[in-house]
């Protein structure tokens, strides 16, 4: 497999009869149902061989499919590289050997829906944390309908897992999450409910997403997450967690979370290593490459790598401008922004500083908008990020979202642990 960037002229016709692959291949890898792509538009490619064209080399080949150059010489020791021509067929080589865990966030919507997606997604993730359980400051848990998205998953050796937040109808809410810490009845309850859910219905264990904690509460949300494990682990129940991206220890508004000791209690952290911008935010890159390499050099000096999960956003977001502080701009699923650019073709743009892309169009109105979002270069990026790291695997906001090119990418690079 390798990713293709579109250039002006190009058609899909042309990409296809150019590397072997039929047109069909290649709009099911990328999701396509319509073929008017666009210059700068990246395509996955679903051939492991490459067919070579003129100005070739085998650094020009390695960096498409992702490869270093000396696997790709090892891969085809006949072919002597400074003597490619156009027309042969260079082996792109396997590294799926890495062993990966892979958790998957999903929102229930029903159940025909939820179990055809399980069943999609199935062979591409150790782990799908059902969204959501909230709770009430007394610890109380709502009614959810998740039975036959549990029973799906464990038919296909996928373990469920209970998601628990303190997202509220006006979003996520520290004073919720304040409220329960500080009341220890509440607290115990919380725990109680969890561990009731989690033994009934057939989940795994559990995933704590509390989010905007504040400082005040760092240590009693330690407390309860040492209280949950306690509860859940005679029985082999696991406790994973979602934290937000900290680059340094003083971030103000991250005080409510200690990497090191979130990290020594629970069996994993998923980090949620995006919306650097968003909907709240001026434009620009949802997950800017540096940023998420400090956010991994961070963690990885306080948690032990065999817990880490690299979050993945399956998303970008849509700007209007010009940008007008306190608006709240829509978020948009990185196929729909593709299909975005191909509906008015417009040309889209790659960061190389943020390895991001992005593109400009005139709306309907003529309002002039920029979206950035996440495409397969952009990806493809952070999960080599993952294996230079050597961290346990990867996570992904969020399945129904859709990002066809996903199942291409984790199959290069992985090899999907399954429990």
């Amino acid at each position: 497999m390798f990713i293709y960037t579109v250039k002006t002229g190009d058609s899909l016709y042309r990409i296809s009869a150019k590397y072997s692959v039929s047109m069909d291949q290649i709009r099911l890898a990328n999701g396509l149902d319509q073929t008017n792509i666009v210059p700068g538009q990246a395509l996955v490619i679903p051939s492991y061989i490459y067919k070579v064209q003129m100005g070739d080399s085998f650094y020009s080949i390695a960096n498409m499919a992702s490869v270093s150059v000396e696997s790709l010489r090892k891969s085809n020791p006949a072919i002597d590289s400074n003597k490619l021509r156009p027309g042969m067929n260079v082996k792109i080589p396997n590294i799926s050997n890495y062993n990966a865990t892979g958790l998957g966030y999903y929102t229930l919507r029903n159940p025909a829906l939820d179990q055809a997606l399980i069943n999609d997604f199935a062979p591409y993730t150790t782990f799908i944390a059902l969204f959501e359980y909230h709770f009430s400051e007394n610890g109380t848990l709502n009614a959810l309908n998740d039975l036959p998205a549990i029973q799906t998953a464990r038919s296909r050796r996928v373990s469920p897992i209970m998601t628990v937040t303190n997202l509220t109808s006006s979003g996520f809410s520290s004073e919720l999450t304040h409220r329960m810490l500080n009341n220890p009845s509440a607290r115990e309850h919380l725990i109680h409910n969890i561990y009731q859910i989690v033994k009934q219905r057939g989940y795994a264990g559990v995933n704590i997403d509390f989010e905007m904690n504040r400082a005040e509460d760092r240590d009693l949300f330690l407390s309860f997450l040492h209280q949950l494990k306690n509860r859940l682990k005679p029985a082999n129940f696991l406790l994973t967690i979602a934290v937000p991206p900290k680059t340094n220890p003083n971030i103000p508004w991250l005080q409510g979370y200690d990497y090191g000791g979130i990290g020594s209690i629970v069996d994993l952290m998923f980090i949620m290593a995006y919306d650097w911008h968003h909907g709240a935010s001026e434009p620009g890159p949802v997950a800017p490459i540096n940023e998420v390499r400090q956010t991994i050099q961070f963690a990885i000096q306080h948690v032990p790598r065999s817990k880490l999960l690299l979050g993945l956003p399956y998303y970008g977001y849509n700007w209007s401008l010009p940008y007008q502080t306190g608006t709240i701009y829509p978020g948009i699923s990185n196929q729909n922004a593709i299909k975005l650019a191909m509906n008015y073709q417009v040309p889209i743009h790659y960061s190389t500083e943020y390895q991001f892309p992005f593109f400009e169009y005139v709306d309907d109105k003529g309002i002039r908008h920029v979206v950035w979002f996440e495409d397969a270069r952009s990806i493809s990026r952070k999960i080599q990020l993952i294996r230079e790291f050597k961290l346990e695997g990867f996570g992904a906001w969020q399945l129904s979202l859709g990002f066809p090119e996903g199942p291409w990418l984790l199959t290069k690079y992985f090899h999907i642990k399954k429990v």
